[in-house]
């Protein structure tokens, strides 16, 4: 069986742009085959913004995700497997989603001030499961007020 996390991350990226939002990638900078500019990793993550104005040659297909983008004014091409994706979400929202076993919790810092998301309460330790399952972040009361955040329900 095909994994579906592929169309899961296209179909999120799709509502999140539909929405006038800016879509984002939480990546496992650790994984085998990460290829991003290790200067912009902290703590083994980089958040990438993947909006339209800020790549080219967007492709999300069964191996992985690749584009091109500009890293302080550096040309580079990006190549992420599909098990280092941790979560898509929306920067003004935090609204996105993250994929089971992905240790994601919390809020993350803002992408302006840092290439990097760490989550501030991780609250439990990930396990790794044969299939994708991904959870949706509970809606925060008063609308897109304050930081974003995007919690893992199980």
């Amino acid at each position: 069986m095909r994994s579906a996390r592929p169309y899961l991350i296209r179909a999120l990226i799709d509502w999140i742009v539909d929405n006038d939002w800016t879509p984002h990638l939480l990546i496992a900078a650790d994984v085998e085959g990460v290829v991003v500019p290790r200067e912009h990793v902290r703590e083994d993550r980089i958040v990438l913004n993947i909006s339209a104005r800020a790549v080219r040659e967007f492709v999300c297909e069964d191996a992985g995700v690749s584009f091109d983008s500009r890293f302080g004014g550096r040309a580079f091409h990006v190549v992420l497997p599909l098990e280092a994706v941790l979560a898509v979400y929306a920067r003004e929202s935090g609204a996105g989603l993250a994929f089971h076993g992905s240790n994601v919790s919390g809020s993350f810092t803002s992408p302006e001030a840092d290439s990097s998301a760490q989550p501030v309460d991780p609250k439990r330790e990930g396990s790794s499961t044969a299939r994708d399952e991904a959870a949706l972040p509970t809606e925060r009361p008063g609308g897109n007020r304050g930081r974003p955040t995007l919690t893992v329900i199980e």
